[in-house]
């Protein structure tokens, strides 16, 4: 695995892309490291190619975590689950975000960009930062995830 220089990589399409700079002033707030895979405007991009970004960097070990924003969150969240060791959450609140970490170990937060308060989105990423893995019984199933 590469040695992680940042913790988060991100990436929005143009409709996540408001939001994606709330989250980005969030994280610059908190001091947490990122690296921007894009994009940078909200003009029409395709969600897919932010994506695969993100996924491969947390796929391969680059990154630590990821946070995925379109729409609706569902297109960065069904691209970035094709890749075997990503375990993205569609999430719309901070319980959600909560529970996806500490129950899924999930390593990339997806945000519904249309859909969510940008305060709402802001205590989903800490509580997407903040809440590590339990194990445990949860251990089993995160591992039954990727047993096909």
């Amino acid at each position: 695995m590469a040695e992680k220089s940042k913790i988060l990589a991100l990436g929005s399409d143009h409709a996540g892309f408001e939001l994606k700079e709330t989250i980005i002033n969030g994280l610059n707030a908190r001091g947490v490291s990122f690296h921007d895979f894009g994009t940078y405007s909200n003009e029409s991009t395709d969600y897919p190619d932010f994506a695969h970004a993100v996924a491969k960097s947390v796929n391969s070990g680059e990154f630590e975590k990821g946070i995925l924003i379109c729409g609706s969150g569902n297109g960065v969240n069904m691209t970035a689950n094709k890749y075997p060791g990503v375990r993205a959450a569609l999430c719309w609140n901070m319980e959600i975000a909560r529970l996806a970490r500490l129950h899924n170990d999930a390593n990339i937060l997806s945000l519904p960009g249309r859909f969510i308060d940008p305060e709402v989105a802001l205590s989903a990423l800490d509580a997407f930062l903040k809440t590590d893995f339990e194990g445990g019984r949860h251990q089993r199933r995160v591992e039954k995830i990727s047993g096909i």
